[in-house]
């Protein structure tokens, strides 16, 4: 008996499939069920993108079936090669696969709006006037912990990247790295063109031609919205959120030091102090990291600035993934779009780790800076994750705000 055909890759048809239509192979799945399963992981994903990617694997592969698992595999590796949220991207991406364009549409949205509702209402809380000593204390001592997470989340990626930067290319990739850290350290405003400035040498590197990435061609935008964040107004504020939605390589906390710039330095829409508040509210809520933009929102325009910089950040995401995934597939195997994320990825994972530096430095009392090690002793050494060192900070502030120990102001 003859072995079966090997399966094809995912979307290696292209645009064999209709616009809106729901790819052959995969589930159709009712607007109703894709509404409640990718509500229920917005509302109960804390946790960062580890967590947004289990429980998407065990409702769609796992549990409904509704997805291959080799497809679910190629989705994961096809949303980690764009710029953005990855986990948002493979909401999206998921529900596209059963439910069509109208599908992805519902189940990105139903991912990402709990957490923006209960990230808009954290923001008003903690942003607040003369809030309670309370809820300042837990502030900063969830802000204290900060630098210890961005440090974290960046070491944690170092291996892996490394790993992949092939024989010949190990030099580039330190280069990158280290450019990445000193830009987020020293030079944030530049830092997207540094990461894009990557990118694109590696790009050239390997003998690809810059004007035939096509899936890249965004970054041509860059000089006109570079234009409209400085007239004032809400263009600031929608330059920010754009380089957070469509500029974030290499996982969630690459958007600290791009808002951090502009945010406290530029437009002063927060100071050190409550920046490290928002920075922490978008690690305790559930969804995407991307949230904190939101956050950042509110500072700079209430409730109407945290709409509009939650829209431009995700937009991005849902234009890629709906226009490209139909051929997720064949561009997963883009040798171009892989060398210009071998330059820009590992440059976005030294602007983590840079990141650290401005983040601590902007703490000042005492027991903020004890925490901070504590912290950091914790998840440098795998005894505790992101969330409960996060959560055990601000409570232990908490405490020393109703105390009368001294907070910052």
């Amino acid at each position: 008996m003859p072995a079966p055909a090997p399966r094809p890759p995912a979307g290696a048809d292209g645009p064999a499939v209709a616009p809106g239509a729901t790819p052959a192979g995969s589930a159709t799945v009712g607007l109703p069920a894709i509404l409640r399963a990718w509500g229920r992981i917005g509302l109960l994903g804390f946790g960062g993108p580890p967590v947004h990617v289990a429980m998407l694997r065990e409702r769609c592969v796992v549990r409904e079936r509704w997805i291959d698992p080799d497809e679910f595999e190629d989705a994961i590796a096809f949303t980690n090669l764009l710029p953005g949220p990855a986990s948002s991207q493979l909401a999206i991406l998921t529900a596209w696969r059963v439910g069509g364009r109208v599908g992805g549409l519902v189940g990105g949205l139903a991912f990402v709006l709990p957490g923006l509702v209960l990230m808009i209402a954290l923001a008003a809380l903690f942003l607040a006037g003369a809030p309670p000593a309370a809820v300042r204390g837990a502030g900063a001592g969830a802000g204290a912990v900060v630098a210890a997470v961005a440090l974290h989340a960046g070491w944690s990626l170092l291996g892996p990247s490394l790993a992949r930067a092939r024989e010949g290319r190990a030099l580039r990739w330190a280069v990158y790295v280290a450019l990445g850290a000193l830009a987020a350290a020293l030079a944030g405003p530049w830092l997207v063109l540094v990461l894009v400035a990557c990118g694109l040498v590696e790009l050239g590197r390997r003998g690809g031609a810059v004007r035939s990435a096509a899936v890249h061609a965004w970054p041509v935008v860059l000089p006109v919205l570079a234009a409209i964040g400085g007239t004032g107004g809400i263009g600031p504020l929608a330059w920010t959120a754009f380089k957070v939605g469509a500029l974030s390589y290499g996982g969630g906390f690459v958007i600290i030091p791009l808002m951090r710039a502009d945010a406290v330095d530029r437009h002063g829409w927060l100071t050190d102090v409550r920046f490290l508040d928002v920075v922490a509210l978008g690690q305790v809520t559930p969804g995407p990291v991307v949230h904190t933009v939101s956050g950042v929102g509110y500072a700079a325009h209430g409730v109407g600035g945290a709409v509009l910089a939650a829209v431009v950040a995700f937009a991005p995401s849902f234009a890629l993934i709906l226009a490209l995934a139909p051929r997720f597939g064949v561009l997963r195997h883009d040798a171009r779009l892989r060398a210009f994320l071998d330059g820009a990825g590992p440059a976005a994972i030294g602007a983590i780790l840079g990141a650290a530096v401005p983040l601590a430095l902007a703490i000042g009392e005492p027991w903020q800076v004890a925490l901070l090690a504590v912290g950091a002793v914790a998840l440098l050494s795998g005894r505790a994750g992101v969330l409960l060192v996060l959560l055990g900070a601000g409570a232990i502030g908490a405490v020393a705000g109703v105390l009368g120990v001294p907070l910052p102001a």
